[in-house]
Parts: structure tokens; sequence; C-alpha cells
């Protein structure tokens, strides 16, 4: 889909270059996209570009992997393979061609129903970072949306979510619906059209064109007074401003659809993302405000629920509904305030001078007098850089400045400059 325009700058300029590179790979090796803003391109290169993209497609069209999904199904278990290597669900007239693949054999129907199972995970931590939602936590989600009364889910990079409600979807009592709007294409060999988009979030790109647009249009539409819902786990390394700006798309998009009296409303959504993230997160929206459940991962050695101390999970739920609706399962430490309205991490105390429980990490912080805020036990008042941090820091640091315009008190993300551009 369409790049994005970055800058590049150097040390103590404000000014920089502009150019355009991929959204979504941050990695030259993964795509080597690369244009400066005002280069003209030859008809050359543009043709050779053309034919890059056309070589990197995937081999089967989403319609053509729902109707190999419909032979797939039909067939034996003793004739339903699929290719690790490829990952690719394979119809007996293609063995001979992955005969010197590793197979996946007997692929049964919890297998299909479990593709983020069956499926290697992407873990390039500059292009994918598909890490997926351990049982634990999709299972607090769910429990949490339907309890809220939601009754439609925009599933925008939670694979894990999407097929856990898929899998519900027959079950009598059971009245979830969900659409799944992610960039790994590999997904539409197990869903329908009305089940998938390839979606890349970064840019708000629908790589099935006014079709699938048009088909997440029509799942935002309000039906029979069913709430919607956003749900969104993005990589953690992704651009957050990029990020915000495909939300705020979405968000249009439900507003459009929605009726007369809602102009100014924000779609339901969860953004689920490190904790320090924080501020740019409420940068972009200032009604959001982020919950201390911890959401770990399967695939991931740090993101783990359990662990104590700096060991624990950083990721946190950000989101537009009001603090004390969301309900904290007890059984895990939580606990309500009743100051703040809302439910904390049982080491998230209460300060009486912030009026508010004020740790991020699930460990008692402490308050400065100095900073006038509460920081975290491990940071000590340096009078020399006249705030809290380390108690082993270099002092030196704090004076080297700004990356971007040279002057000391804050760091490039911070820099007035950079905001102004």
């Amino acid at each position: 889909g369409p790049a994005l325009l970055f800058v590049k700058t150097s040390q103590g300029t404000e000014e920089g270059r502009r150019f355009y590179a991929c959204s979504a790979c941050r990695d030259r090796k993964d795509c080597n996209f690369f244009q400066w803003e005002d280069e003209k391109v030859s008809e050359t290169r543009l043709a050779a570009r053309e034919e890059y993209n056309r070589s990197h497609q995937p081999f089967f069209t989403h319609r053509q992997n729902v109707d190999r999904y419909k032979n797939f199904v039909l067939l034996p278990l003793s004739k339903r393979r699929f290719c690790r290597e490829c990952q690719q669900l394979l119809l007996p007239a293609e063995w001979e061609k992955h005969s010197d693949h590793q197979f996946l054999c007997d692929i049964t129907p919890a297998q299909l129903k479990s593709p983020s199972q069956l499926l290697y995970p992407l873990e390039n931590k500059k292009t994918n970072a598909q890490y997926l939602f351990a049982d634990r936590s999709c299972q607090f989600l769910l429990n949490l949306l339907t309890g809220l009364g939601f009754r439609r889910v925009l599933s925008v990079g939670t694979p894990r979510l999407h097929e856990m409600i898929q899998s519900k979807a027959s079950q009598e009592e059971f009245n979830v619906r969900s659409l799944l709007l992610d960039i790994d294409f590999r997904y539409s060999q197990f869903y329908t059209e009305d089940e998938f988009c390839h979606y890349n979030m970064f840019n708000h790109h629908f790589f099935g064109g006014e079709a699938a647009r048009e088909t997440c249009r029509k799942f935002l539409c309000e039906e029979n007074g069913e709430r919607i819902i956003m749900v969104t786990d993005p990589p953690f390394g992704g651009l957050v401003e990029a990020l915000a700006s495909s939300f705020k798309k979405l968000m249009a998009m439900w507003r459009e659809t929605e009726k007369e009296g809602h102009d100014n409303r924000e779609m339901p959504m969860f953004w689920i993302f490190p904790y320090f993230f924080e501020s740019r997160i409420l940068d972009f929206f200032p009604s959001f405000s982020m919950m201390d459940y911890q959401v770990d991962y399967d695939n991931h050695a740090l993101y783990k629920h359990g662990k104590t101390g700096r060991k624990q999970s950083p990721v946190r739920i950000f989101t537009n509904l009001t603090p004390s609706m969301i309900v904290l399962p007890e059984e895990e430490g939580y606990r309500f305030c009743t100051v703040c309205q809302r439910y904390v991490s049982s080491g998230n105390q209460h300060c009486e001078i912030c009026n508010s429980c004020t740790s991020k990490d699930g460990r008692r912080w402490k308050h400065c007098v100095l900073c006038k805020k509460c920081v975290k036990p491990s940071w000590f008042h340096c009078d020399n850089c006249k705030c809290c941090t380390l108690q082993k820091h270099s002092c030196e640091k704090s004076d080297s400045g700004c990356f971007v315009c040279g002057k000391a008190g804050h760091k490039r993300s911070a820099c007035p400059s950079l905001s102004r551009s």
C-alpha cells in the first residue's frame, strides 16, 4: 500500500530532508523502498517497481483461498495436509509440488478453527512482531467485552481474539461477531471475505480495494442496536502517529454509518500497548485512560503473567470507556480504588499528594517532593540533573541536549521543533 512520509534530521538542525519509505517494514532488508520527496523517478524505475510488486503477490487470491478451503474440509482426515514451509493448506493434487517439504498431516476441525496455532507466528520485530494473546488474556478480553454488552468486535491485528469468537459462534447462547483486519494474508485461507480483510494498520490500506472497504463499512453499521468495539494490538515498534491516524479513519467510517447526533462520539476502543507509550497515545486520544490489567502473550519470552518486579508484562489496555466499567479479576490481585473509581493492581497504592494511583508497572511507586510526582521505587533524586533517575547514571548525559534542536531539557521525542513540523 501507500508509503509514509518521513524526515531525516541531523543533530542541531531543525530542518530535515523528507523521504518516502515502507509503512509496514522498518528494516530495508524486508522492503528496500526509498524515495526522496523531491526526487524524479524514471519510467524504467517505475516499471521495475511494478514488476517487483507483481512478483511478490500471494499465489492465490482471497476468493480462491475460500474455494480451496471448501474443498479441503470435504476431504477425509487422512488427505488433509498442511505445508509447514509454504504455510499453506494442500489439496491432494498439490502434494507432488511440495514433496520435499515438511507436512502436518490429518488436520482436524479443531486445528482449522485455530489457525494462529497452525501458522508460524511472524516474529520479525521490525516488520510483523506477531505476538499472540495467551489464553488467559484472550478469555479475559472476551468475557469483558460480552459483559459490557458488545456484540460486534472489529479485531484489528488480534487474530487470536477473532478466532476465539469464531470458534464459539456455533453455540446458541453466544451472539458475538468479529471481523479481522490484519496484514497477514495467510488468514485468508481460513476465513471468508466477510470474516477477514487484508489490511495495513499503518496506512489504513485495504488490499482488497473498495470491496474490502465496503465489507468493513457494512460491519460497522449498527444492526438491531448491537454495540460495536474496536480491539487492536499493534506491533510495539510501530509509529504511534501512523497508528492513531488509521484508527481515527476507522472511527470516521463508523461515524458515517451512525445515526444523527453521534457526530462527535468516538467508537469504543481497546488499544493494547506498553504503558511507556501512554503519553504518546494520550497526545492523539486525550479521552483515553490506561488500565492496570497486564496483557500477556504465548510466544513472547518476557511478556508473561505471574512474574514479579520489573519482569512483569508492560502491556496494558488503553480505552475511551469509563474506567469504572472495566472490572479486573480480584483473584489475580486487582482491587477497586474508591477515590480513583477504577480497578488497580494490588501494588498500586493511592498517593494522597498526587491524589491518584500512580504506579504504571505494578510496583509501588514513591512520591518525590522535589519532582512533585511519584517515581519508580528504584529512582533517586539527583541534584545535578534536577530530576529523579537511576542511582547509577551519568549526569553528563543530561547536558547532551536534544538530537533535533541541540537544546537541553528534553529528548528528541518531545522536541517542540519536531512537533511543529
